[in-house]
């Protein structure tokens, strides 16, 4: 039976385990939320799916696609996230269909009657889903959700996502081309036993040498530009669909460059949820350049609240 209200965590054991550096984190953030829930919006994805696509607004106005995310805070309900879910799918048909929904099989406590309710909603809206990764002990879990949406749901509106360091992803590629799946190829953050030394680099690739020529639409998931390029330039030759995807303000934009002047499309990874906070701050400290733009951006909020004023 699915216990439908225990706690349960989406983060993989690097980032669980710095939970009081985290807490600090928090706190020290709450002074930043009142900037963040406003400028900021287009800037940072936000609380809400509404927040997400206002900055899905703008990305979609500078030519990137998007996808979207619930972020967590690991204390919700199975009812509230699969609620969360029917509330996003119903958002993106009506104002961004050619966006798509990751979602996250712990959050939905790998039930497959969720997984399924979902893909029905899923499919009449003509809204694409997909899974993120969340590392080798729950990924037959994760691949039996899949298969239960797979009954209500054209494998061109379902995706997967395969960790490079995974030893088991050889299999599970195959197991997603057998289906028709859409693919996304990450690095992965989940460390595997049963392949602690993994090179990441090369074993990304050979993912992607796998899929290539294969798979229905690989998306390639790294900020690495070279890696990016690399594996680009092997599905291309194989003449397999794909496209770059980044986590919103964290693509570097020499990556972003290349793939303008090479006609490749980027999706743009938008997260929104109580678990936003933190992602948030990361990419504030990590794009200064964007701190600028939302602190004029307060300005001119803040100038317009004094002239009504």
């Amino acid at each position: 039976m699915t216990d439908t209200t225990a706690s349960y965590s989406t983060e993989p054991p690097n980032v669980a385990s710095r939970t009081l550096k985290r807490r600090i984190g928090e706190i020290a953030s709450s002074a930043l939320m009142p900037i963040i829930r406003t400028a900021a919006r287009p800037f940072l994805g936000g609380e809400t799916v509404e927040d997400a696509l206002c900055a899905a607004t703008r990305l979609n106005a500078e030519g990137a696609a998007t996808a979207f995310s619930y972020w967590d805070g690991g204390c919700e309900t199975l009812a509230q996230i699969e609620d969360l879910g029917q509330v996003a799918i119903a958002a993106l048909a009506d104002k961004a269909p050619a966006s798509y929904l990751s979602l996250k099989p712990p959050a939905l406590r790998f039930s497959k009657d969720a997984a399924r309710r979902l893909a029905s909603v899923a499919a009449a809206h003509r809204v694409r889903l997909h899974f993120d990764s969340h590392g080798a002990a729950v990924a037959d879990r994760h691949n039996a959700m899949l298969d239960a949406m797979l009954e209500v749901l054209e494998p061109e509106y379902l995706g997967t996502t395969l960790p490079g360091r995974l030893a088991r992803t050889r299999d599970d590629a195959e197991w997603a081309i057998a289906r028709g799946l859409n693919v996304r190829v990450v690095k992965g953050e989940w460390p595997d036993p049963a392949n602690p030394n993994c090179d990441l680099n090369p074993a990304f690739l050979d993912v992607i040498d796998r899929l290539a020529g294969r798979a229905r639409h690989v998306a390639v998931a790294t900020h690495n530009p070279a890696l990016s390029r690399e594996a680009i330039e092997k599905l291309r030759a194989a003449g397999t669909s794909c496209e770059i995807e980044v986590l919103l303000g964290l693509a570097p934009r020499r990556l972003l460059d290349w793939a303008k002047a090479n006609g490749v499309r980027v999706r743009v990874y938008v997260p929104y949820g109580s678990g936003f906070v933190m992602n948030a701050i990361a990419v504030l400290r990590r794009n200064p350049r964007m701190i600028l733009a939302i602190t004029r951006a307060q300005i001119g909020h803040l100038s317009k609240s004094l002239s009504r004023g």
